[in-house]
């Protein structure tokens, strides 16, 4: 696919080691995973090829793509959300986790959490420390993109909709033009 180009892409990102679904745009195969959201809508996304909006090893594999050829891509984690950094990682007390957090009550392993504007993940609790890791959660991870082109979109009135429905994450506009 020529760089530029705007495609509707159906998709499905597993995490590679464990066979984990993780995200995707068909709503059967979220069903059969049994991780179906009733608020979500599921339809093909919009994206630019080389673009620079996906990782980098999604953007590569795009790029070669075929229309209407289901592919399917392994991708490292040097090609994904990086390595995981150890000085991502900081152990704070649990004096100042409280502090931090609105609801103490709902700490658990693995929740999210905003220490001094940073977002991470809880990681550890105990003996008085917490362990706030500020790597992207899939970071370290090997992914598996199993992927369709199912439309590559021409004509700049349907450009101009599928770039609005891509960054506002709604669908339904209008889009006209007269003149040139």
């Amino acid at each position: 696919m020529e760089e530029g180009t705007i495609v509707h892409v159906d998709y499905e990102l597993y995490n590679n080691e464990t066979g984990d679904l993780i995200e995707t745009t068909r709503e059967a195969v979220a069903k059969e995973h049994e991780t179906h959201q009733e608020t979500r809508t599921y339809e093909p996304m919009v994206c630019v090829v080389g673009g620079g909006q996906l990782i980098p090893g999604f953007e590569a594999a795009l790029a070669d793509a075929k229309k209407g050829k289901e592919t399917e891509v392994v991708i490292a984690p040097e090609d994904a959300y990086g390595e995981k950094d150890a000085e991502q990682v900081e152990t704070i007390s649990i004096d100042k986790l409280i502090r931090a957090v609105q609801d103490p009550n709902a700490l658990y392993i693995g929740a999210p959490v905003t220490i001094n504007g940073r977002q991470g993940q809880l990681s550890y609790l105990a003996a008085g420390r917490a362990r706030i890791d500020y790597n992207h959660p899939m970071a370290g991870k090997s992914l598996k993109y199993s992927f369709n082109v199912v439309d590559v979109i021409e004509g700049k009135e349907d450009i101009v909709t599928a770039l609005l429905q891509a960054n506002t994450g709604h669908s339904g506009f209008e889009v006209s033009f007269s003149g040139d």
